[in-house]
C-alpha cells in the first residue's frame, strides 16, 4: 500500500515538472553588410534542454532555409541573405515534454543593416580660418552604386569631457567642422549608417585636432586698491587674465599697459610686461587703466577700468552673504537692495596669505550667486571670500565673509591657561583659542569635562566665541581633573589637562565667622563702656590702680626691737579707742623682694609735720602722717637708695601694730632666706653692708598713713 502512494506521488511530481519550451518572442533581426544576418528571441535560456529550429524564408518568400542552435540566437551567411530582399523568420522551440513555434516576422534587408564604423583619417585647421577645421575619413563597405549615407559627428575640447554632436547626410567622405574657438584642440568621433536604415554603426576612434591661431580674444581686468601714503599717493595692483570664451591654448607674447588721470590724457604712461600683473604708483585723483594683449597675429580687444579717487565715496547694496557646500561645490549667495546692479566680482583668498599672489578673482553676471568646485580649493583652510557690486564704471563697497571648501577635527586642542575663583563649590576655567592653522574648520562649541577624583564624569558645553566657563555643584575639599574639547562640524579634540582642589571653607563663611566674632567683640566693647559710664570709678581703678611711691618709703631703714616697742608706746599712750578705724593693710606681692634686696634700709618714722607740706591725704583730704624711726643708722650718701619700697598707709594704732607685725613676718621670712642662700639681714650687715649695684635705685624711707587722731596724740 505505501509502495502504490510512493509511486503516485512521483507521477505527479514529474508530471507537474513536465512542461513544454516558452513560445519564442521579440524576435530581432540585424543585417550586418556584408557578413551575416543575425537573429535572437526571448527566453534567452530555458529550464530543460531545448533545441531551435530557425526556418528562413527569402528571395521574396521563393526559397527556404533552416538554422539548427542551442541557444536563443542564429546567424545566415551570404549569399543567402543580399539586398534588396524580404525574408521572413520563425522559430520553433523544442525539448523532451513538446514544442512550441513563435510567429512568423518580416524583414526587409535594407531598413536592418548595420555598417562598420568609419574610420576619421585627420582633423585638419584650414589656413586663415581660424574657427574651422575639416575632417576626412574612409568607410569599410564598398556600395555600388555609392548611397546617400547619414553622419552624425561628436567634438570636444581636450580638457573637457562634454560632448557637442552635430548631424549631416552625404555622398562624400570630408566635412567641414566650423564655428570653434581659435587655436584649440579638438577630439573628433564619428558614426553613420544608410539612409534607408534605421541602425547606426558604432563609433570610431577618436582623432585630435588643433584650430588655426588668431589675434588674442580678449581679457578681463581687474585691481586691488592700498591705502593711501601721507603724501596721498597709493600703490595699485593690477591683474588680469583671459576672458570666458578665450582659447585655452591661446597664444599671447605679451601686454600693453596704459594709465592715465581723468582729467589730463596727456599724461598717459605705457608700460609692457609678459606678466599677468602689474604694480602702479597713482596720486589720489581719478585714473582710467587700459590693458591689450598680443600676438603674430594682431592684438586684442582693450579692458577698461577706472581708479576711483581717494577720498571717493562708495556705494553699499549687498545686505547679506552665506556660504554652504552642496554635493562637490562650494556654493556662495548673498542679497542685494539694488536691482539696477546685476555684475560682480567675487575673490577669495587663503587666510593665512597675502593678497598677492594667492589672490583669485572671477566676474559674475545676472545672477547672486558663485559656485567653485570643492577640489579647486585647499581643503581644511579658512578662505576669505569677498563679493563687490559693480555698476557701470563704478565699484562699490565689498562684502566678506569666511568658509571652508571641507572640514575635520581640529589638529589640536585649547590649551587651559587658569583656574581661577577657586570656591566651595565653584571654580572658573579660562582657555585659549585654537590657532587657525589648527582648527581645520569652524569650531562650533567648547565642551569642558571636569572629573572629581575617582568619580563620575561631567561636561557642560558652551558657544564658540565664550573662552571661559563656571562650573558650579562641585565638592567641598575635593581634587578635579578639568580639560576642554574644541568641535567642528566633522569632529572634536581634546585639549590639555589641569588639575585644581576646591576649597573646605569658603569667603563668605570667613567674613561671616569674623562678623559674629566681631559682633560679639563689639557688643562687650559697648557693654563695658556702658558700665563704666554708670560707675566711672570702678573703671578707672580697673585701668588705672593706685601705686604707693617706693621713693619716699623707710620701711627699710626701721629694726624690729624700736619697731615693736614704738608700737607699744603708741598704743598705750591712746587713750580713745572709739575713734580708732581699722584698715585693711594690704601688703604688696614683691614685697619680700624688697626687703630682701634693699637690705640697707628699714623703716622710718616721719613726723606729721614734714609729711603735710608735701602731700595731701587722699582718703577725705585730710593730710597724712609719717612716722620717723627713732634709731636710723646713718647712711652715707653714696650709698643711700632713690626708690624706697612702699607701705599701705595704716589709720591707726591698731592697724600700725598689725602692720608692724605683719613687716617683722615678712622680714624674719626674707631673714630666713638669705640665711638658706648663705645670707643674712642682721643689724651689722645692715648698717655697714656694701651696697649691691642692682639696689641703687632701693627705697630709704616708707610712707606711713596715720590716722589725725593718732597723729594729735602723739604730739601731746
Amino acid at each position: 500500500m505505501w509502495t502504490l502512494m510512493l509511486w503516485v506521488l512521483l507521477l505527479l511530481c514529474n508530471f507537474s515538472l513536465a512542461a513544454p519550451p516558452a513560445k519564442p518572442e521579440n524576435i530581432s533581426c540585424i543585417l550586418y553588410h556584408n557578413r551575416n544576418l543575425t537573429c535572437t528571441w526571448s527566453p534567452e535560456k530555458e529550464i530543460s534542454a531545448t533545441k531551435y529550429i530557425v526556418t528562413m524564408t527569402y528571395s521574396f518568400g521563393k526559397r527556404r532555409r533552416i538554422c539548427n542552435a542551442t541557444s536563443a540566437s542564429c546567424s545566415f551567411f551570404p549569399p543567402y541573405v543580399l539586398p534588396p530582399d524580404i525574408c521572413s523568420i520563425e522559430v520553433e522551440a523544442q525539448n523532451e515534454d513538446g514544442k512550441n513555434k513563435s510567429d512568423t516576422t518580416y524583414w526587409d534587408l535594407y531598413s536592418i543593416m548595420k555598417t562598420e564604423p568609419p574610420e576619421i583619417l585627420s582633423v585638419k585647421r584650414i589656413l586663415g580660418m581660424a574657427q574651422m577645421v575639416q575632417i576626412r575619413w574612409r568607410t569599410h563597405e564598398v556600395f555600388d552604386p555609392i548611397p546617400y549615407l547619414r553622419y552624425t559627428l561628436r567634438f570636444r575640447t581636450v580638457n573637457s569631457t562634454h560632448w557637442m554632436e552635430v548631424g549631416f547626410g552625404s555622398y562624400d567622405h570630408i566635412y567641414n567642422l566650423t564655428g570653434l574657438q581659435a587655436f584649440m584642440e579638438y577630439a573628433v568621433v564619428l558614426r553613420y549608417r544608410t539612409n534607408e536604415s534605421s541602425i547606426w554603426s558604432n563609433w570610431s576612434k577618436e582623432k585630435m585636432g588643433m584650430t588655426e591661431e588668431e589675434a588674442p580674444y580678449g581679457l578681463e581686468l581687474w585691481r586691488v586698491l592700498r591705502p593711501a601714503d601721507t603724501e596721498g599717493k597709493r600703490k595699485v595692483l593690477l591683474l588680469w587674465k583671459k576672458a570666458r570664451g578665450a582659447p585655452i591654448l591661446e597664444k599671447t607674447l605679451g601686454y600693453n599697459i596704459s594709465y592715465f588721470p581723468e582729467n589730463n590724457t596727456n599724461l598717459t604712461e605705457v608700460i609692457n610686461s609678459t606678466n599677468q600683473h602689474c604694480e602702479l604708483l597713482l596720486t589720489g585723483e581719478t585714473h582710467w587703466v587700459f590693458v591689450t594683449s598680443y600676438n603674430s597675429l594682431g592684438t586684442s580687444p582693450k579692458a577698461i577700468l577706472r581708479i576711483p579717487a581717494v577720498q571717493e565715496n562708495t556705494f553699499r547694496c549687498i545686505e547679506g552673504m552665506q556660504a554652504r557646500l552642496a554635493e562637490d561645490l562650494l556654493l556662495v549667495e548673498w542679497q542685494s537692495s539694488a536691482p539696477k546692479v546685476n555684475t560682480w566680482v567675487v575673490e577669495w583668498l587663503l587666510d593665512s596669505e597675502s593678497e598677492f599672489p594667492s589672490l583669485s578673482w572671477e566676474p559674475v553676471s545676472q545672477a547672486m550667486n558663485w559656485t567653485i568646485k570643492q577640489d579647486k580649493l585647499k581643503p581644511f583652510s579658512c578662505y576669505n571670500i569677498s563679493v563687490y557690486p559693480i555698476l557701470g564704471d563704478q565699484v562699490g563697497e565689498p562684502y566678506s565673509i569666511q568658509a571652508y571648501a571641507k572640514e575635520k577635527a581640529p589638529s589640536e586642542g585649547p590649551k587651559v591657561t587658569k583656574v581661577k575663583n577657586i570656591g566651595v563649590k565653584t571654580v572658573t576655567v579660562t582657555w585659549k583659542e585654537i590657532p587657525k592653522s589648527s582648527r581645520n574648520g569652524f569650531i562650533n562649541n567648547y565642551t569642558i569635562f571636569y572629573q572629581a577624583e575617582g568619580g563620575k564624569e561631567f561636561s557642560k558645553t558652551v558657544n564658540s566665541s565664550i573662552l571661559q566657563c563656571d562650573l558650579e555643584s562641585l565638592t567641598r575639599k575635593t581634587s578635579y581633573t578639568v580639560w576642554v574639547m574644541a568641535s567642528t562640524r566633522a569632529g572634536g579634540f581634546n585639549g590639555t589637562v589641569i588639575n585644581f582642589k576646591t576649597l573646605s571653607i569658603s569667603v563668605a563663611e570667613i567674613i561671616f565667622i569674623t562678623s559674629l566674632v566681631g559682633g560679639g567683640l563689639l557688643l562687650l566693647i559697648i557693654f563695658t563702656v556702658t558700665s563704666a559710664l554708670k560707675k566711672p570709678d570702678r573703671l578707672t581703678h580697673l585701668c588705672c590702680p593706685d601705686v604707693p611711691n617706693p621713693a619716699e618709703s623707710s620701711l627699710a631703714t626701721w629694726r624690729g626691737d624700736d619697731i615693736k616697742k614704738s608700737n607699744k608706746e603708741e598704743v598705750d599712750d591712746s587713750g580713745n579707742t572709739d575713734d580708732r578705724i581699722l584698715k585693711v593693710c594690704s601688703v604688696p606681692a614683691d614685697l619680700i623682694d624688697k626687703l630682701v634686696v634693699n637690705f640697707e634700709n628699714f623703716l622710718e618714722v616721719i613726723s606729721t609735720e614734714e609729711v603735710a607740706k608735701g602731700q595731701e591725704n587722699i582718703l577725705g583730704g585730710e593730710a597724712n602722717e609719717y612716722v620717723t624711726s627713732p634709731s636710723r643708722p646713718p647712711c652715707s650718701p653714696g650709698k643711700s637708695l632713690e626708690e624706697p619700697l612702699v607701705i599701705t598707709e595704716i589709720t591707726s594704732r591698731d592697724s600700725n601694730n598689725q602692720c608692724l607685725e605683719m613687716v617683722e613676718e615678712i622680714y624674719s621670712q626674707a631673714n630666713e632666706q638669705l640665711l638658706s642662700s648663705g645670707q643674712s639681714l642682721g643689724l651689722d650687715y645692715l648698717s655697714e653692708g656694701v651696697p649691691n649695684p642692682y639696689l641703687k635705685n632701693s627705697v630709704t624711707t616708707r610712707e606711713f598713713l596715720v590716722h589725725d587722731n593718732h597723729t594729735k596724740r602723739q604730739s601731746q
